[in-house]
Formats: C-alpha cells, structure tokens, sequence
C-alpha cells in the first residue's frame, strides 16, 4: 500500500462510415482478405487521399458528448514508421492540431460517480491487420483494415486502479453506441485501448516512469493486465531497479506483461505536417448543426433511473446498455402511473425474450401495446405469476393482442369467489407434514413454496394478498 498506480489510456474508436478515412474502398468487417481495397489504400504511386466528411461529423460529435473544445481549424500529419499492414509507410493522423481538446468523461466505479479528463481526440486511419500464427513459419497481411476511419481518446493519467480502467471502458463503449459513432465492439477490434501505467508512492507529486501495454481489446484483461504491470513495477522499484518506458504486451494465458519493444519517442515518427490534404475549417454553424444529434448518455440515464425511478443499480444499468430499450423505457414511463411494473415487465420479461431471440424491440412493433400488459397486472384481474408464466409467452408473439383477451381464453382471470381456497389451502397442507413442521419451527419462508402449490391447484385464479393470509393462518394452527 506504499505505493499507488497511475493509468491514463489511449482509446482507437472505429467508426460507423460506409468508407474508408481517406478514400471510397468499403468500410466492413468481416470481408474477405483484401477485398475492401484499391489503388488508394494500396498506396499505388501517384494517388491522393480525400477526407472523408462523416468521419469529421463523427468525430465533432464525439467532442461535443463529452464538452470538449473544438478547435476551429486543425490539420492532418504523416506519422512515419514501417510495417508490412501499412503500405504507404506512413499512417495520416493528427498530431500538433488534433481537432477537439479537453472534456471530461463521467462513469459509474463500485457505486460511485467519477470522472475522467481528456487530454484531447484526434483523427486518424487504422492500420492493416498481419496475422502471425498460421503454421507458425507464415506472416499474411490483409489490407481490408488500412484506411478505416479511427478516432483516438487520449485521456489524462487520471485513473488509479484496473477497475475504474475496466468501469470506464463499459460506459465509453456504451456512449459511443448511443451516439450511433461506433459499435463498440472488442472483440472484432472496432474499440480498444493502450494503457499507460506507472507507479509513484502515495503523496509524491511527481509521476513514476510510464509502460504502454498495447492493444487491449478485453476490459477483463485490461483490468488484470494493469494491476499485473503495477505490481511489476513495484517489486522492480523495491528492488533498488529503474523502470524504463517500455511497451509492453499483455499475455492472457499466462497473465503476465512482456516488453515488446523500447517506446518511440515522437522524433522516431518524424511527424510532418500531411502535404496531400488541406487544413480543416470548421464553422460554428456546422458544429450546431452536429450538436443537433446528442443525446442524453448512459451514465446520465442511469442516474436518472436510480433517483427519479428509484430502481437499483442493476437494473438501470441493464436498462442503458442499449440506446431503444432506454428510450421505449422512459417514453412508456411517462403515460403510465407505476412504472415499477413497467421495469418489471422490461427487465425480467420483454429483454431477456429479446436477447433469447435475437430481436430488437422495433421487431416487436408499436410499444405502446405493452401498456395494455401493464394495466392487467395493475388491474389485479390475475395474479402476476400466471400474467407472466402463462399470458406473457403468448401475447409476446402478437403484442397486438389484447392481453386481457389471452387471460379469459386461458381462464387465469381471479374469481371474485375465494372460498375455493380452504380446500386447497388443506389438500396442500395435508401433502406436505414435513415442512409444515418445519415451518411451525421458525422456517417462515416456506410459505412461499405452501402458497405456489396453491397457485399452481388454482390455475392461477388466486388472490396472492387473500391467499397469504389464509395459508399463514392455516400452517399456525
């Protein structure tokens, strides 16, 4: 505990275009090698590149999301290195004039709100992909990848521990998705992150020595790959040893840090000002424009649903983590008069249907038929548990159906006649003489499985309410 860890990160956000950063060539994933390429992203002689305006759009609107300052003029630079997945031998990026600086982006950690700065975010084009692992003697390059349109986050070292690292990834990912920027995906490589991590004691006021762990596209591994590092550098500083910047790769099988290579500095890059592309104007009409697209972000909404609806963490996050459940969420809210029930339906019912199948709640068709689900378990026509085990599976298929009209057909609508329930209460009670000992004890809670057994014999037409007071009356007799 002497010491404290310091990360600050460097997020690649592929973007959401039909083309590449710098030419016409398909932007998709999943293509077959080489496929997505011409003379342009093959840096055939004599071809020039030409900005792609979505990716400019995309990236002021990432900016804006997070109140960053958009500078009104900004340029590209050449970034000068040699790799066999980059064929022009340079990468166009931005470098001394990235066109958004400042900002902050706010997260949920361990049930607390905490926000990050952001040093700034900058334009630039993806690399190729080399694969390296095929029969272990060959090296293929696919191209597809070289031109994608990226933006980079780069963040202050304001992060102290993996998981705050891990935390805030989850809500970027969720925000870019939002703001329809990107798809946030990791595994398919469209989002991922370089953590910069050093260690300093606690107090000290300078910064330890950095290592950049590259390419994290787990927030799982992220976490565990920083507080590996962390504790590397700890026993090397303990040691009497220096700590040298270093980049570093994260192995997952092993769970270890390996330096890959010592960390460039910016004169081995030879940034130049990009010759081929003019200097980016932006008006402040333009940014209004863009500024039309935002909307509310998830960290927002989740506080929201935490202190206006008074649901718990959980909830609300599962309720965010996509833009159209949030929306149908608060949108239906708004017309009905508890909108427990309503999270009730959505998060235990309606999502996991979705999930199971695959579906987006636009598949459903008009939402607006879930209030008709809603005022039936509110009406207190049936009991919520034949509503959801027995009417919810087939009005889910048509919502279109009148729910109420699926309950007379399966005869689940409760008798105003309760009496029936004496003799099941009995027959039940007769069935199980082990437990009722065992609830004449002080075992209580087994008056939920009495009161199931019950519900099941009735088919669902008993009065939970009545019901519970005629079983807890019956077991203490």
């Amino acid at each position: 505990m002497q010491y404290e860890t310091v990360i600050g990160l460097e997020i690649h956000v592929q973007l959401l275009t039909q083309s590449k950063a710098f030419c016409s060539d398909t932007n998709e994933y999943a293509s077959l090698p080489n496929t997505n390429i011409s003379a342009i992203s093959l840096a055939h002689p004599g071809t020039l590149p030409k900005m792609n305006q979505n990716h400019l759009d995309k990236a002021i609107l990432l900016g804006l999301a997070f109140g960053s300052d958009i500078k009104p003029y900004s340029y590209f630079d050449r970034k000068n290195y040699f790799y066999p997945d980059l064929p022009k031998g340079y990468q166009i990026t931005q470098d001394k004039a990235p066109y958004c600086t400042g900002g902050k982006i706010s997260f949920l950690s361990e049930g607390n709100l905490k926000s990050i700065r952001l040093h700034h975010i900058h334009m630039e084009e993806d690399a190729g992909k080399s694969i390296h692992d095929l029969h272990e003697i060959l090296t293929l390059v696919d191209i597809n990848r070289a031109g994608v349109p990226l933006l980079e986050i780069v963040t202050e070292p304001d992060f102290r521990s993996g998981q705050e690292v891990s935390d805030f990834m989850a809500e970027l990912q969720k925000a870019v998705k939002y703001l329809g920027i990107s798809d946030g995906n990791m595994e398919e490589g469209s989002f991922r992150c370089d953590c910069n991590v050093s260690v300093m004691l606690k107090g000290a006021t300078t910064y330890g020595e950095r290592c950049e762990i590259k390419n994290m596209n787990s927030k799982r591994f992220a976490k565990l790959a920083i507080e590996y590092e962390a504790q590397r550098q700890i026993a090397v500083l303990k040691q009497g040893g220096t700590i040298h910047k270093t980049t570093m790769l994260y192995d997952p099988d092993a769970n270890v840090t390996r330096p890959m290579r010592k960390k460039e500095s910016e004169n081995d890059y030879r940034y130049f000002p990009e010759p081929d592309l003019p200097p980016i104007m932006i008006a402040n009409d333009y940014i209004f424009e863009i500024s039309k697209q935002l909307v509310a972000l998830p960290v927002q909404r989740h506080q929201t649903l935490r202190t206006q609806y008074q649901l718990s963490h959980a909830d609300a996050d599962l309720l965010t983590e996509e833009l159209e459940w949030s929306n149908a969420f608060y949108a239906l809210s708004a017309q009905i008069n508890d909108y427990k029930d309503l999270a009730e339906l959505f998060i235990h019912k309606v999502l996991p249907y979705l999930k199971s199948e695959n579906k987006s709640l636009a598949e459903l068709g008009d939402l607006t038929h879930l209030h008709q689900f809603v005022a039936l378990l509110q009406s207190d026509k049936v009991s919520k548990s034949a509503a959801y085990q027995h009417i919810f599976p087939k009005w889910i298929l048509d919502i279109s159906q009148k729910p109420l009209n699926i309950a007379e057909e399966l005869q689940l609508i409760k008798s105003d006649d309760q009496s029936f329930l004496d003799d099941l209460i009995l027959n039940v009670i007769n069935s199980f003489p082990d437990k009722v000992k065992e609830y004449q004890k002080g075992k209580k809670g087994l008056v939920g499985f009495f009161m199931g057994q019950v519900m099941q014999k009735s088919g669902g037409k008993a009065d939970p309410k009545l019901l519970q007071t005629k079983m807890e009356h019956a077991l203490n007799l």
